[in-house]
């Protein structure tokens, strides 16, 4: 991993946990699926003014097909992950991002017939650790209760599931990027992403306009700049190292996410979270590393 990709993964990881911590915010009082909606809908002019200074790039079958292939995998885990950030702390849904590096390689396991390294496996167990001390308070009721807190949590549920889907996300995205440009690719597809969103509200009879009025515009505007560089960070530090090693990476947000939990929401249990938070990080940066 050049230094380049190793920064742009960082920036990408602080810019998705302040994006969270924004949407938890000042826009938790709506629904789920307008939460997403004012957070595409404000980022839509930051990568308009962005696209000004991009050529677009050549494309071809497998870019679209890599499109069609993940947007309904896509709308199906952002709504997962608004609902997950509207209903449980930050402390207990983030932290279970750590688990999509894990998917990766264990997909890759089953369908491939890749074999497990020894670093693999490793940060596998400690992230598996990590999300056991999340809830390690518990344990005085039973051993296995650290395990059935994140079953009675929906928001460690839900961040389960969006984690498994963006095992399957980022590797077609890579190989979209590899048939166009990283900054193409991003602006396309989360345009293509808004696009189909806002079409969704004809199916619930309701306007975008309704949705999108704000007590606080400045802030959806700053909610949308953080999305903006988390995109093009991410585009560009997947293009320049191997998938698993840029999302990896990108997971130490999960640690900036616990933090802002801390500081904004007064969240209980903190220290507790934060050490499962770091070794699921540490786990997920292991598999980057060494799976």
């Amino acid at each position: 991993m050049s230094v380049l990709s190793f920064f742009l993964s960082l920036a990408a990881a602080a810019g998705l946990a302040t994006s969270d911590a924004l949407t938890k915010r000042f826009f938790s009082d709506r629904s789920a699926y307008e939460m997403g909606l004012i957070r595409l809908a404000y980022t839509v002019p930051w990568l308009l003014a962005a696209s000004l200074f991009i050529s677009p790039a050549k494309t071809d079958g497998v870019f679209w097909s890599c499109v069609l292939v993940g947007l309904p995998l896509e709308v199906l885990s952002f709504l997962c992950y608004m609902k997950a950030l509207k209903v449980s702390p930050l402390s207990l849904s983030l932290p279970f991002l750590a688990f999509t590096p894990g998917f990766i390689i264990l997909t890759g396991w089953l369908i491939l017939g890749e074999r497990l390294s020894a670093g693999g496996l490793a940060g596998i167990m400690l992230i598996i650790a990590g999300s056991y001390c999340l809830n390690i308070s518990s344990l005085k009721q039973g051993a296995l209760q650290p395990f059935r807190a994140i079953i009675r949590e929906p928001g460690s549920r839900l961040m389960l599931l969006v984690s498994f889907i963006y095992a399957f996300t980022s590797t077609v995205g890579k190989l979209a990027i590899l048939h166009s440009s990283p900054a193409y690719f991003g602006i396309v597809y989360y345009l293509l992403f808004t696009g189909l969103m806002f079409a969704g509200l004809a199916f619930i009879g309701k306007r975008s306009g309704n949705i999108l009025r704000t007590r606080t515009p400045a802030m959806a505007l700053a909610l949308g700049a953080t999305v903006a560089v988390t995109i093009f960070s991410h585009m560009l530090a997947i293009s320049l190292t191997q998938a698993a090693y840029m999302i990896a990476l990108k997971r130490t947000s999960l640690l900036i996410g616990v933090l802002y939990g801390a500081w904004w929401f007064r969240e209980e249990k903190i220290m507790e979270r934060l050490t499962g938070a770091s070794l699921m990080a540490t786990g997920a940066l292991l598999i980057g590393l060494l799976g």
